[in-house]
């Protein structure tokens, strides 16, 4: 009879902690399903607004439209882009664009980076301000501002060409100068952008590099070849894939200042998609250039991390 209770309490001991294990488990499974719940609203957002219009988009670079109804075509819209004279205009002269205005603006967003980090330039931060502020100004309202200020009849430009006696220069109605036109917006928008952002990664290399090239007699061209260049690789890499993506996707300049025009010399892919889809309402030739352009930028893109990528 002494022997039983003395089992009791050794059971109801052996019991407790099991039972405190069991409900601490609970609230910890609760906080681990806590996260996916904060992330599902975003997940729900990006499936309906973007998986799902990518999606619908290739289902319709498969169909043709022919008397306001949609048939499946299969691959026809791709075969076609390649027998397409205007998409390859439209690709020509985008490569065009990226070709000569890209690394002209990265090479001036190279040198304003530096002059924007020299100590030797008083209020810095204000010029760093005044550069930056053309990326503040909406795409269509400066296409509006150059396509007055280079009016070949009452444009500002040429009133002051012909103040120091040169001539009227049709700038949006010639084809070579509509491709110099675009590519000055071009330059003027995003030079300070990319500047900003090399300026930014300047200032992380550290001035002992510099004081060891002066040490063995490098001269500042020397330094800025060997010292801030070899400095600057992820960024130049970052705004050369970033200006290279934007040029491939080039719409609001073109459109605004030209529309494509004189005798399509500043048609860009986006305005020739843009064309087919709102304008001939050919919805999946306009969805079988969209895919044709992103594997463009897939390619280039790859090419780009190749090049100035970090290397062993």
């Amino acid at each position: 009879m002494t022997a039983a209770p003395a089992a009791a309490p050794t059971a109801r001991a052996t019991a407790t902690p099991l039972a405190g294990r069991g409900a601490g488990r609970r609230p910890r499974r609760r906080g681990r399903a806590a996260p996916y719940l904060f992330v599902l609203p975003a997940l729900l957002l990006f499936a309906v607004f973007k998986l799902y219009p990518i999606g619908r988009s290739f289902l319709l670079s498969l169909y043709r439209s022919t008397g306001g109804t949609e048939r499946f075509a299969g691959a026809a819209n791709y075969t076609r882009l390649l027998h397409d004279p205007l998409f390859w205009t439209a690709l020509k002269n985008t490569a065009l664009i990226l070709a000569v205005q890209v690394p002209v603006m990265l090479a001036l967003a190279t040198g304003l980076a530096v002059a924007l980090d020299s100590r030797l330039l008083r209020a810095r931060a204000l010029f760093r301000l005044g550069f930056f502020l053309p990326m503040v100004t909406g795409l269509v309202a400066y296409g509006i501002v150059f396509s007055v200020l280079l009016n070949q009849e009452y444009g500002l430009v040429n009133w002051l060409l012909g103040r120091v006696g040169g001539g009227p220069v049709p700038w949006l109605t010639d084809p070579f100068w509509a491709r110099v036109s675009l590519g000055l917006a071009l330059t003027w928008h995003y030079t300070g952008y990319n500047a900003v952002i090399l300026l930014a990664r300047l200032q992380t290399v550290p001035a002992e590099l510099y004081d060891a090239a002066a040490v063995d007699g490098a001269g500042p061209w020397a330094a800025f070849r060997h010292v801030t260049l070899p400095g600057l690789r992820p960024a130049l890499l970052l705004t050369a894939v970033l200006s290279t993506i934007g040029t491939l996707q080039l719409f609001d300049e073109p459109y605004v200042l030209t529309g494509g025009g004189p005798d399509n010399a500043t048609l860009t892919i986006g305005v020739y998609l843009y064309q087919n889809a709102f304008k001939f309402f050919d919805f999946g030739y306009a969805s079988a250039i969209a895919y044709a352009l992103t594997v463009l930028i897939g390619l280039l893109g790859l090419i780009q991390f190749r090049v100035l990528g970090e290397r062993p």
